[in-house]
């Protein structure tokens, strides 16, 4: 069933008085958004591909009693502006930038959903000691996010957007990718209206349509497995973007040294379609993660690089393929371990 009425808990979120910021990256204008006391420990969220920081307002007040919160508009997005290529680690660059700008009381957390999830891994491998951790949420390694991949196959609104003549025809034309319920057509409606800008000729979107064409691969397996902070991970119990084999081979990237969420009927666009079970997940992590000290993790698995950059030579561990016979049984999570819990269970915690 469509939702359509507005719940009192979201129009208080989108409401709620936010500041807005603007740090310059190599040469382009980086937009950002900020809600909560400055004195608050920091948190970054990072949006997916040819989103921006507005899919994260209906959902940012709802973490500023205890931090202080930012949404990114990585360049190519939103209101920043736009570059000649868009390699990964200049957005994850950007991200490190606009957590400098923002003078955080500490190393912020960053959230990423998607593209953004992905950026946060490489910010996460590259600048790790400037993080307090990163919560990859819903963001494939192994597989290309859905957003680049339908940007490379030039479909629909990615490959050349139009101009319609009024905001009401093109929010008809704004639609997920890639396609999924999501009975909360408020939220769509709130996005769909900050992804417009007006021209002289009448609505377009924000993005820039070439950040797919013009971005550079990067070996992200590399980079998950050399991450130098604390890391989770979440996942919808229904993506098909991120299913529960890639998930596995993530947790293996990491060395089975990390917690596992997933949200139960939650699809790829996890934060829209169930975000207060996501900002129940989040909280629980984000408190647990205040009393505890993260495990010391094993050796990396075989073929992943080492923390001094080498690897062995049998190629990277694919996840059926047989658990080695000196890996302790233990590190396997069983039912119950807090490494990998369904959001309804942190919800009722």
């Amino acid at each position: 069933m469509v939702v359509t009425n507005t719940p009192e808990w979201f129009q208080k979120a989108i409401g709620t008085r936010f500041d807005e910021h603007v740090v310059e990256v190599d040469g382009c204008p980086v937009h950002y958004v900020r809600w909560g006391d400055t004195a608050n420990p920091g948190i970054v969220l990072v949006h997916g591909g040819a989103a921006h920081a507005h899919w994260w307002s209906f959902l940012a007040p709802l973490l500023t009693d205890r931090f202080s919160v930012v949404a990114i508009d990585m360049s190519g997005h939103g209101e920043s502006g736009r570059r000649e290529d868009y390699p990964r680690r200049t957005w994850a660059k950007e991200v490190i930038r606009v957590s400098e700008h923002a003078s955080f009381v500490g190393p912020p957390i960053l959230v990423g959903h998607s593209l953004g999830g992905l950026v946060g891994i490489v910010a996460a491998a590259l600048y790790g000691d400037h993080l307090a951790g990163a919560i990859i949420v819903d963001a494939p390694v192994r597989k290309p996010d859905p957003e680049t991949q339908e940007g490379r196959r030039g479909g629909g609104m990615f490959r050349n957007p139009k101009i319609y003549p009024t905001l009401d025809e093109a929010l008809e034309h704004f639609h997920l990718v890639p396609p999924q319920p999501c009975e909360n057509q408020f939220v769509l409606d709130h996005i769909g209206r900050h992804s417009l800008k007006e021209t002289k000729d009448g609505f377009t979107w924000k993005f820039d349509p070439r950040i797919f064409s013009l971005a550079h691969p990067e070996a992200m397996h590399e980079h998950l497995a050399n991450v130098k902070c604390r890391v989770a991970l979440m996942r919808g119990q229904k993506s098909i973007v991120v299913p529960p084999e890639t998930g596995e081979y993530m947790y293996e990237l990491l060395r089975r040294n990390a917690p596992v969420v997933e949200i139960p009927e939650a699809y790829h666009h996890l934060i829209l379609d169930q975000p207060l079970a996501f900002i129940a997940a989040l909280r629980a992590l984000l408190a647990d993660w205040e009393h505890s000290v993260p495990r010391t993790a094993p050796s990396p698995p075989d073929g992943t690089a080492s923390s001094d950059g080498t690897a062995s030579s049998d190629g990277p561990r694919s996840p059926d393929r047989p658990r080695s016979p000196d890996r302790p049984h233990s590190s396997d999570p069983e039912p119950g371990d807090p490494r990998l819990v369904k959001a309804s269970q942190v919800a009722t915690q």
